[in-house]
C-alpha cells in the first residue's frame, strides 16, 4: 500500500469545559521528524504524542499544533499554583539583585505567566485524556489522507512505467533493422572508397560496430527494473527509498542507451525515457 508523506488534517471536539483542536500537516523528509506546538499546560504530553507518531509513521516532517479554548462557564474555579508562584517570585528577586533598575511585573503580568493560574473546576486528567484521544483520531485521519495521496501517486507512476515499457519494446523491435542498416552502410562506404581491405579486418570492424550499438542488455535491464518498481508498489510498509534507488538504476540504463545510440530515433527514445524517469522520481520523493 503506497502512502504519501504529504497530507493535512484537522480535528476539533467541544466539551463542557472547553474546545480542543489538532492540526497536523506532513511533508516529505528522509526520516521521521515531528514538531509540536503545545500550550504550556500540556507540554508534558509531548513524549506521549511522539511515541504515537513513531509507532504509526516512518518518514516525513510532521508538524502538530494543539489549540485549547476554555469554556466561559469553566472559569469560575480559578486557583493560583503556589509552587510555581513561589519559584517565579524567587527568580524575580534574583533578577532585582543583578539588575536593580529592572521593571517589576504587575500582578496581572504574574497571573498571565504560564503555570501560575489554573482552573480548579476542570479535571486535568479528563482534559489530558481527551486531548490524547483526539490526537489518536487526528493521526488516523492523517494516515488515511496519506494513503489516498499515495494511491494517486501510484497511478501516475504506473502510467509512466507503461510508457517506458512501450518505448523499450519499440527499440527492441527496431534494433535488428538498425544493426543491419549500419552494417550495410559500412559495407557500402568501403565499396565506394574502392579500398582493398582484408576481408577479415572488415568483418572485425562490422562485429565491433554491432557490439557497440547492441543495447539489448540495457533494454532487458530496463524491463527488469520496471517490473521491480511495480512489485515494490504492491508491498506493504515504507517503499520510498527503494523506489528512489530503482529510479537511479533506470536512469543509468537510459543514459547508456543514449550513449550507444547510432541513429537519431534511438537517441530520441532515450530522451523520452529519461523524461519519464525524472517525472517518476519527482513523485517518488513524496512517497513514504
Amino acid at each position: 500500500m503506497t502512502a504519501s508523506m504529504t497530507a493535512f488534517t484537522r480535528k476539533e471536539t467541544a466539551f463542557d469545559w472547553g474546545t480542543i483542536s489538532w492540526e497536523i500537516r506532513s511533508v516529505n523528509q528522509r526520516f521521521l521528524e515531528p514538531h509540536f506546538r503545545l500550550p504550556e499546560n500540556f507540554r508534558e504530553l509531548e513524549f506521549t504524542f511522539r511515541d504515537v507518531l513513531r509507532k504509526q509513521l516512518n518518514r516525513g516532517k510532521v508538524e502538530c499544533q494543539l489549540r485549547f479554548q476554555s469554556a466561559d462557564k469553566a472559569t469560575t474555579g480559578l486557583t493560583i499554583n503556589g509552587k510555581n508562584t513561589q519559584n517565579l517570585a524567587q527568580a524575580l528577586a534574583r533578577i532585582s539583585q543583578h539588575v536593580p533598575s529592572a521593571t517589576q511585573p504587575s500582578t496581572l503580568d504574574i497571573l498571565q505567566y504560564p503555570g501560575i493560574l489554573s482552573d480548579s473546576s476542570i479535571d486535568a486528567d479528563v482534559m489530558k485524556k481527551s486531548i490524547i484521544e483526539l490526537f489518536h483520531d487526528a493521526v488516523k485521519d492523517l494516515i488515511q489522507v496519506r494513503i489516498r495521496e499515495g494511491s494517486a501517486l501510484e497511478q501516475l507512476i504506473h502510467q509512466r512505467l507503461d510508457d517506458i515499457d512501450v518505448i523499450v519494446e519499440q527499440v527492441k523491435t527496431k534494433l535488428p533493422t538498425i544493426l543491419a542498416a549500419q552494417k550495410q552502410n559500412l559495407t557500402d562506404k568501403l565499396d565506394a572508397a574502392k579500398v582493398d581491405l582484408d576481408p577479415m579486418r572488415v568483418e572485425q570492424e562490422i562485429v565491433l560496430l554491432a557490439q557497440k550499438a547492441d543495447v539489448a542488455e540495457e533494454l532487458d535491464r530496463l524491463s527488469t527494473h520496471t517490473q521491480e518498481v511495480r512489485r515494490q508498489l504492491a508491498q506493504k510498509g515504507p517503499i520510498g527509498r527503494r523506489l528512489d534507488f530503482l529510479m537511479q538504476e533506470l536512469n543509468r540504463e537510459a543514459n547508456t542507451l543514449s550513449s550507444k545510440s547510432i541513429v537519431i530515433e534511438t537517441t530520441q527514445n532515450a530522451v523520452e525515457l529519461k523524461v519519464l524517469i525524472e517525472q517518476m522520481r519527482e513523485q517518488i520523493q513524496n512517497i513514504e
